[in-house]
This record gives structure tokens, sequence and C-alpha cells, in this order.
């Protein structure tokens, strides 16, 4: 799930997981961070979920995945489409 708060010359897109599905450790990993895994970890929030908030460029096309333990690479079903094997998001 993606949850987007627009701002003047920013959007801050937090991603969001359900607790434990896929299990382990699982991160966001972009354009926007360089494709660096572990770069934007999801976090356990109260109600179990793990999200991660990104500050994002406004007005700009971003593609992205999820890279879970294990190697495993999935993308958002909510994105904005795919392109390839990524998932897009337009800001």
């Amino acid at each position: 799930m993606l949850e987007r708060t627009a701002h003047k010359n920013r959007t801050e897109v937090t991603f969001v997981l359900p607790a434990g599905d896929p299990p382990g450790d699982v991160s966001v990993v972009g354009d926007f961070n360089d494709w660096t895994p572990g770069a934007h970890p999801l976090t356990p929030r109260p109600d179990g979920r793990r999200a991660v908030t990104v500050k994002l460029e406004a007005r700009r096309v971003h593609h992205f995945r999820y890279l879970a333990a294990g190697d495993y690479w999935f993308n958002e079903d909510e994105a904005d489409g795919h392109e390839g094997d990524n998932s897009r998001l337009t800001t």
C-alpha cells in the first residue's frame, strides 16, 4: 500500500506492507536511492504493519521494487503502473 502526502516541491510517500508478509527484513529500493538495498528498510508500526516514508521530488516518475530477505524482489500492487520488472510511481 502507498500513502502519499503532497507538499510544494516534494511528496512524502509511505510504503506499507502487512506484518510478516513476506517474512524477514524488507526494504524499498528504487531510483530515488540508487537501487541500494537496505537504504530504506521498512520498520514495524504499532498496528503491526511495516512502513517507511521517503521524501521524493514532486512532479516526477519514480521506479522502485521491494527487496525481502533471501533476495526476494517483488512489486507494489497499488503502484501507478509497472514498467518492465519495476513498479512506477508518479509524484
